[in-house]
């Protein structure tokens, strides 16, 4: 091994950096290699070693986006969406969202373009999400397509005094909200969910509920009411908005 002197070149932490990067986004986009995007999702969004700012990232997962694979571009989809929202929460700002307008224009752009095809309903639930997420009018997307996606939400009863937390079930197992251990026994109580009537919804519940439709998941569209209507708690049965504990979560 050559002895390093006073003028042997040594690494930066920063080259060493964008060398991961860089070898990440060549993996991914090489094919399905899961590890890769999971390293990325490590790396850029839960510990932040690497640099979402650095004008790899956005610009290869448009990139990504746009190519004609369904799952690589659904996976590039879902990390820019959550890494623009983090960014957004960490920094109180949309500077990288300025700063890389025309990648986001691009990714959201694709993420629209691979809904309208989608046919899967848990994949066009994500797509919906990456969609919300690249828009950044709300953060949080995930809270509510992740109870479409598992057909429950876990949810908190308004109540000053504190009741305990509940589940709204949406789906195969019926439409109700239970006490949390509803799952351990047959004979639990239960309340049925009331969900909003689709002539009356406003805003995103109405946005979201007109594009389920019109993309052909009628399923996902009736989901959505119920995403939009009322749980009843189960110990002070009182009622409350499903998507108001979403968001107060």
């Amino acid at each position: 091994m050559p002895e390093m002197t006073t003028s042997s070149p040594v690494p930066r932490a920063d080259d060493a950096d964008s060398d991961r990067l860089r070898a990440l986004l060549e993996r991914a986009a090489t094919g399905p290699d899961s590890q890769a995007w999971s390293d990325l999702w490590t790396e850029l969004y839960h510990n932040g070693s690497l640099d979402v700012a650095d004008p790899l990232v956005l610009h290869t997962l448009a990139d990504l986006a746009e190519v004609n694979k369904a799952d690589m571009a659904a996976s590039a989809l879902h990390l820019a969406g959550a890494l623009l929202v983090q960014a957004d929460q960490r920094y109180e700002t949309r500077n990288l969202r300025h700063q890389y307008a025309s990648e986001v224009a691009r990714l959201l752009g694709a993420a629209n373009r691979w809904r309208q095809v989608t046919a899967d309903r848990n994949d066009y639930c994500h797509l919906l999400e990456a969609v919300l997420n690249l828009e950044g009018d709300i953060h949080w997307a995930e809270g509510l397509v992740w109870g479409v996606v598992s057909e429950e939400y876990e949810l908190e009863c308004p109540d000053p005094d504190g009741c305990a937390s509940l589940w709204g079930i949406i789906g195969e197992r019926g439409f109700f909200s239970a006490a949390e251990d509803y799952a351990l026994s047959d004979d639990i109580e239960t309340f049925p969910l009331h969900p909003a009537d689709p002539r009356a919804l406003e805003g995103l519940g109405r946005r979201l509920y007109d594009l389920a439709l019109a993309d052909g998941h009628e399923e996902v569209a009736r989901a959505l009411t119920y995403a939009f209507g009322e749980a009843t708690c189960p110990e002070c049965e009182q009622r409350l908005s499903v998507v108001g504990q979403v968001i107060a979560s």
